[in-house]
């Protein structure tokens, strides 16, 4: 039974707090409020927990490489999933139809050029694009065209009938030493993306890209391409020492290459998307996204590029069951399946929800690597910003209180919604050494400082819990053209 409260004592705002609580006792408490105590706590908390690295090291170690169809990629959904439920989140898998291309043979010689001594050829160092063709089993012998951006292709379009065309694109590592490891990638995968698709039109032989990344150690970085079928040439990248050494023999003369890729496309495979709810109580129908992606490429086991970013935005269900905490608004951890070559995963969470944007509150994707994370990026309102002071104020003492408004971020798995009007956010990170690793056999556990991911798990959890308890609107994101 209930006591009765009197009204002179429900006047005294202590002794009404106490009694309340005692009244509530044994029920659920309503979510805290965004105050600095709970901000601090879940900050804390995150900072002295290494669960997301010991998942880290299980997914990179124990399931490896995890290419879209592939056995490692069915077998970490089954692995995050699992740990997931652990934590006594609800956990669904979203199904996905995914690509399913495997890599085969890949090796290239240069076999005749001017000055070249009798019976001598150079081994180039090259792995295979994403949706590559294939050369005859015993590979195929042409004349290399080089060419260094499109327009001395177009200029050069009587030349390319029947030559292995590479484009000799460098990836430039002063811009992303200042901070704009972006833009130098979005160059470089331009021609990665979109070359090999232009040459095929044109009638090449086979396209090779120099390969997108900062560091100069001869290994090639993979990556997706524009190739369709009908067109689909054999497509690799060579490293940056290759495509030198290539560009400075074709200015003597002449130069022939043989080279043979075996990949196949097989049919379109079975997977999932990997998804968690820690239900909200009042707004519980209004969701708040942290994510990552879970597949990678092939040649290494993506500890960067993105195990570091699903165990990060794993690591936030951690945090808030750890602290016993209900957000106000449905907190869903997505470990997306397929960013890397097709970006199905994605597009499947948009079109299952595309009716109902309206109840996606924010997204998170944490896709920038394990550097060290110094704030937040965001695609809000001018006039929204500020509202974010507490939160800033809150990463303040790790030294992740930057936060830096975009009218578009443009994060992969988050295109779609961030297009259809949904807020968008992502760590912002120190990426300058990223594409020393990126999409290649050395993207490995080795590379990623655990300190700097427990600083990961903070801010995103921070941040979603953030946004999850908000009581001001933040709108949509800015219109996009």
């Amino acid at each position: 039974m209930k006591p009765v409260l009197n009204k002179p004592l429900l006047r005294q705002p202590v002794l009404a707090a106490l009694i309340t609580c005692l009244l509530n006792a044994g029920a659920h408490a309503a979510a805290p409020a965004n105050d600095a105590a709970t901000l601090g706590s879940i900050r804390d908390t995150a900072m002295q927990s290494d669960w997301a690295y010991q998942r880290l090291a299980d997914l990179t170690d124990l399931v490896g490489p995890r290419l879209s169809g592939s056995a490692g990629a069915a077998a970490a959904v089954e692995q995050v999933a699992a740990a997931l439920r652990k934590l006594g989140a609800t956990v669904t898998l979203q199904p996905v139809k995914v690509p399913h291309w495997v890599r085969g043979a890949e090796t290239a010689e240069l076999v005749d050029y001017s000055g070249r001594p009798a019976g001598v050829s150079q081994r180039v160092v090259l792995t295979a694009l994403g949706g590559s063709g294939a050369t005859p089993a015993a590979g195929l012998t042409a004349p290399v065209l080089v060419v260094r951006d499109f327009d001395e292709l177009k200029a050069r379009a009587a030349e390319v009938k029947g030559r292995i065309v590479l484009f000799d694109v460098a990836f430039d590592q002063e811009m992303a030493e200042r901070g704009l490891a972006g833009p130098a990638y979005g160059r470089g995968s331009n021609y990665r993306f979109n070359g090999p698709k232009l040459a095929a039109q044109m009638g090449a032989a086979a396209a090779l890209v120099r390969s997108v990344g900062g560091a100069d150690f001869r290994i090639p970085h993979t990556g997706a391409t524009g190739l369709v079928d009908g067109a689909r040439i054999p497509a690799a990248a060579v490293t940056s020492e290759d495509a030198m050494l290539m560009s400075r023999l074709a200015a003597r003369g002449p130069l022939s290459m043989h080279l043979t890729l075996t990949p196949q496309t097989l049919a379109d495979a079975d997977s999932f998307n990997v998804i968690a709810d820690l239900p909200g109580s009042d707004k519980a129908d209004e969701v708040v996204i942290v994510s990552g992606h879970l597949d990678s490429w092939d040649l290494a086991t993506g500890a960067n590029d993105d195990g570091a970013g699903v165990m990060g935005a794993m690591g936030v269900i951690e945090t808030l069951k750890k602290l016993k905490l209900q957000p106000r608004r449905t907190i869903r951890m997505i470990a997306w399946m397929n960013e890397e070559n097709g970006g199905r995963g994605g597009a499947a969470y948009f079109d299952a929800h595309q009716a109902r944007l309206d109840k996606q509150f924010a997204a998170i994707e944490s896709d920038s690597g394990a550097g060290r994370p110094f704030g937040v990026l965001a695609s809000v309102g001018p006039r929204v910003e500020k509202l974010f002071a507490p939160l800033q104020a809150a990463l303040q003492p790790i030294g992740a209180s930057a936060f830096t408004r975009r009218d578009v971020l443009g994060a992969g798995d988050l295109h779609a919604l961030e297009t259809g009007g949904v807020p968008s956010f992502e760590p912002l990170v120190d990426s300058h050494s990223y594409f020393h690793y990126h999409h290649t056999a050395a993207d490995t556990l080795d590379k990623v400082d655990p300190q700097n991911l427990k600083r990961h798990v903070a801010v995103l959890s921070s941040l979603t819990w953030y946004l999850a308890n908000m009581d001001e609107p933040i709108g949509r994101a800015p219109k996009q053209d």
